[in-house]
């Protein structure tokens, strides 16, 4: 039976109070919508219409050629915004889901669960539901005997047994797609509103004899519905236990969850260990037994086997196997490290490929450069990349040794096995084996020192009287 998904993405979200479209704001890195696409496609559906309006042009830039777009230009209800999909949809034979753009906490488990159960009973309509202790403010599911929904009841019509009802419309459904279109031909605008509701539908099914089943989410934190920064936070909350603990049973020792912020596309292999304050971020893959952590922010990054960051950020950088980095390294976009590196405490790497072996201990910056394997970089030592205007770059060969305190003035290139001279500033390569230095002879000049101390502290006496 063809699978097809209906998001509706057409609200404005006054209440979010923002300049952000609402379903474009990010729960656990990832745009809201961009989660319930993810999941409408781990089912198996086959089209994808999202309903667009305000600010369609950038949920359309971020959703791409993975779903199909309807406008809605004039927001009339949940009925008017499903029915829009009528010429792209209507006339397909399936199962069609219905969901919010907004609800990021609805899992493909569960909507497998609701199609499965909706298509075993040949329903025309199932609601998914779900159970609150404090319900108000929710439509109520009213079942019958037989466990069929009879009908959906708003909040403010309800009877006083009705309000004690706990199971709760989540605002996700299941339809025949042939059923679900036609019944959107008589919903009507007869209410207080003056909108089309798609809960109509229910009512006009069961009129009509139709089956109308109510699938229970496991879940209750499914059924968040985002319309505030408020109920943000609660589904960010939420998705942070979810993914910390789907690593966690995946074989990931995170010491304090409360405190590790993992996105929802990062992937992690097993025996890794996360400290406190790590914040993993984008695409970012973390292979097994690293270490990671405290306090490091990694974004867009990939980190091989058995590596060790501390103390750092990272962002869109590769770390190659047993490398160890930090504490309190930054390493920027295009940075490439090879296996067993060393790079240390305050240490920026830009643009730059490290090769095997070589280290990078402390105070240096290394920008659009390319160091062999086993280099070492000495203390203090930069490579100057940038005269004002154009970015250029150096070239440290194999085995090649650089002193502390080293300006590496590019473009320049150090040969393999060189040996720069601390303190020198290298302006013309070095060849092969050669030993550079660039710096002014020393001079001692005896009793000087005194004589320096002496005119000082004449200066600042005739300062003080002044």
């Amino acid at each position: 039976m063809k699978r097809m998904a209906v998001v509706l993405a057409a609200g404005q979200g006054k209440r979010m109070k923002s300049k952000l479209y609402k379903v474009l704001h990010p729960v656990c890195g990832k745009p809201m919508v961009g989660h319930v696409l993810n999941t409408v496609k781990a089912t198996g559906s086959q089209r994808t219409v999202v309903i667009v309006g305000h600010g369609a042009e950038q949920v359309k830039a971020h959703i791409g050629q993975d779903a199909e777009y309807v406008l809605q230009e004039t927001q009339l209800g949940t009925g008017h915004a499903v029915k829009q999909a009528k010429d792209l949809i209507g006339g397909e034979e399936g199962t069609t889901i219905v969901i919010c753009g907004d609800t990021p906490l609805v899992m493909a488990e569960t909507l497998e669960g609701l199609m499965a159960l909706h298509e075993g009973q040949h329903a025309a309509a199932t609601v998914l539901t779900a159970v609150m202790d404090q319900p108000a403010g929710y439509g109520r599911v009213i079942r019958g005997e037989d466990g069929a929904v009879l009908k959906i009841v708003e909040q403010k019509d309800c009877t006083a047994e009705e309000a004690a009802v706990g199971e709760i419309n989540t605002g996700t459904y299941c339809f025949d797609n042939a059923k679900l279109f036609a019944a959107l031909e008589k919903v009507t605008n007869s209410n207080n509103q003056q909108e089309y509701y798609l809960t109509d539908v229910i009512g006009i099914l069961r009129a009509q004899g139709d089956i109308v089943m109510g699938y229970q989410a496991h879940d209750a934190a499914e059924s968040i519905g985002v319309n505030d920064r408020l109920a943000l936070s609660e589904a960010e909350g939420y998705m942070r236990q979810r993914i910390n603990r789907q690593h966690m049973l995946n074989g990931v020792t995170i010491i304090d969850p409360a405190s590790t912020y993992i996105g929802a596309d990062v992937i992690i292999g097993s025996d890794t260990v996360l400290y406190p304050g790590t914040q993993l971020k984008g695409k970012t893959v973390i292979g097994e037994d690293c270490v990671i952590g405290p306090s490091s922010e990694i974004e867009d990054c990939v980190i091989m086997d058995g590596a060790e960051v501390k103390h750092s950020v990272l962002n869109q950088a590769q770390v190659g196997a047993r490398t160890t980095v930090g504490p309190f390294a930054y390493l920027r976009p295009g940075t490439v490290l090879g296996e067993e590196v060393k790079i240390g405490d305050f240490v920026e790497i830009k643009n730059a490929v490290i090769g095997d072996g070589s280290k990078v201990s402390h105070l240096s910056y290394v920008g659009d450069a390319s160091v062999g394997k086993n280099v070492n970089v000495g203390c203090g030592a930069i490579t100057a990349n940038y005269d004002g205007f154009n970015k250029s770059k150096t070239i440290i060969e194999d085995d090649a040794f650089i002193g502390s305190n080293v300006n590496l003035i590019a473009p320049v290139t150090v040969g393999k096995g060189a040996f720069v001279v601390a303190g020198s500033t290298i302006t013309r390569s070095v060849s092969e084996n050669d030993l550079a230095i660039a710096r002014v002879r020393q001079e001692n000049k005896p009793g000087y020192a005194e004589k320096i101390r002496s005119r000082a502290k004449a200066k600042k006496d005739q300062s003080s009287q002044s």
